[in-house]
């Protein structure tokens, strides 16, 4: 952090900024796990929503 002092004394105060990276593009193995959770995920919730359904 750096801090400026302008003509009539006030302070300014920045922030170091992070050194920025770009994403890389999911490995095959990453794609497939992900698409696996997602499967999960929705048998998850139509699971919740068809017992919701059943009890009312």
């Amino acid at each position: 952090m750096y801090t400026t002092i302008n003509e009539n004394g006030i302070l300014n105060n920045y922030a170091t900024e992070p050194k920025l990276y770009y994403a890389e593009y999911p490995t095959k193995e990453q794609q497939s796990r992900y698409a696996f959770q997602g499967v999960v995920a929705v048998l998850f919730v139509s699971s919740i929503v068809l017992i919701a359904l059943g009890v009312s």
